[in-house]
């Protein structure tokens, strides 16, 4: 195990890709200590990658894309507005409320602050908001991408613990939102603090009705997706097929921000996103039968036994070992890398892996914005001109909000496994 750890992070400091050093360490292990194996790894490979629930991964990924590029986002900020706009920091609440529903509907942070950064960074900057807080707002907010469900992250992390992914959808969708409501609590402190103005919104039937019009059918979309797998209607995979032909539907024909031109540009984008994904999935099989080779999951579950844990200071332990790893490793190859290392030694110790799987997503989506990797600072670093530190500063108190929000669901489990055992028993 030492070899494998040392070589993987030897590779990964030298610019390796995170996909290719688990592989390549995974190769190394395997020609010191088990060279008998080697022949059966390309099969391990493609075993890694054999799974009817990725095949969603895609389609959630083109779904996303869609609604992304139909001209969602002034729709969805305009919506926003009617509700929140009026109160002192106005802009900056129908950022954080925005980015909630977006999260629903994208399933992913980077598109979030990519989609919302665009139009907001610059509006707050006219109003007078300083350029390293609205920033900073965005891509703090923008965490909300990857824990409202529908979440690329939690299909991949239901793949890694072989559980339900209806039961992750509703185990997060309470962690999502309080942390939405806990930025928006800081925004409207700081507002009040520093001044910050209201907006001016039109509150006449028609602009009302016009919002509403436009709006509404983009806020249908998590309702069928997470619904219809939610209901038991639709396995994962037709939920995110259907959700991708309404994507399309709409985006062409309702909000026409789409035309038959923009689909192949949109399909290679997503295909080559799924493909950087599967990647990494493929060659995490390979390091998971390794972790099983060498009984490390046992091995951790008896240490925690030793040292007498509860679930609670457990958890509270592999929180922290989540916040360093999203420091350094991307949210993909995290989860791949983490779920099998302490999933099976938190589970003896009876932690629902709904409830692990909330921590583990909340937990790494503070890591998008935190430097060196955080996506979401480069892509607001992009559209800001502001530098990754910078941004990280103005960051900081609303990632107070995801802190907090990781502390409560990993001391009170009700708040992810309540909601699943209430829809879903």
């Amino acid at each position: 195990m030492l070899l494998l750890v040392c070589s993987l992070v030897i590779f990964m400091v030298m610019g390796v890709p995170i996909a290719f050093s688990m592989g390549a360490s995974g190769l190394l292990y395997f020609l010191v200590h088990q060279p008998a194996l080697v022949s059966v790894l390309p099969a391990r490979v493609f075993a890694g990658m054999d799974s009817s629930v990725m095949i969603s991964l895609p389609l959630f990924i083109i779904m996303g894309h869609l609604m992304n590029h139909g001209g969602l986002t002034s729709r969805l900020i305009d919506f926003c507005m009617l509700f929140v706009g009026r109160l002192r920091g106005g802009l900056g609440m129908v950022s954080v409320l925005a980015s909630m529903i977006f999260g629903g509907i994208s399933g992913s942070s980077v598109s979030d602050a990519a989609s919302i950064g665009q139009v907001m960074i610059p509006a707050m900057q006219r109003k007078g908001y300083p350029v390293r807080m609205s920033a900073g707002l965005i891509a703090a907010s923008s965490t909300m991408g990857m824990i409202i469900p529908p979440s690329i992250p939690m299909v991949i992390y239901a793949f890694a613990a072989s559980e339900s992914v209806g039961k992750l959808f509703l185990g997060s969708l309470i962690a999502g939102v309080m942390v939405g409501v806990f930025m928006m609590t800081i925004t409207l402190f700081l507002a009040h603090k520093n001044r910050y103005p209201r907006e001016e919104v039109d509150f006449s039937w028609s602009e009302i009705r016009r919002c509403a019009a436009e709006g509404v059918p983009a806020l249908i979309m998590p309702l069928i997706v997470v619904g219809s797998v939610v209901s038991g209607i639709t396995t994962a995979t037709e939920s995110a097929a259907a959700g991708t032909v309404y994507a399309l539907l709409v985006g062409m024909y309702y909000y026409k921000g789409i035309t038959w031109r923009d689909l192949p540009a949109l399909f290679k984008e997503a295909i080559l996103s799924s493909a950087n994904v599967m990647i990494i999935i493929a060659f995490s099989g390979v390091f998971t039968w390794i972790l099983a080779l060498e009984h490390v999951t046992e091995a951790i579950g008896l240490l925690f036994a030793r040292m007498q844990f509860s679930p609670v200071t457990a958890l509270l332990a592999v929180d922290v070992i989540i916040l360093a790893v999203g420091f350094f490793v991307d949210v993909s190859p995290a989860i791949l890398l983490l779920t099998p290392v302490f999933l099976p030694a938190l589970k003896m110790l009876g932690v629902s892996p709904v409830q692990f799987g909330a921590v583990l997503i909340s937990g790494l989506a503070v890591g998008l914005v935190t430097p060196p990797v955080g996506m979401c600072l480069n892509v607001c670093s992009s559209v800001s001109g502001q530098s990754i530190i910078a941004i990280f500063r103005g960051a900081l108190p609303f990632l107070l909000a995801n802190v907090l929000v990781l502390l409560l669901i990993t001391v009170f489990p009700a708040l992810s496994i309540w909601l699943p055992a209430l829809l879903m028993g």
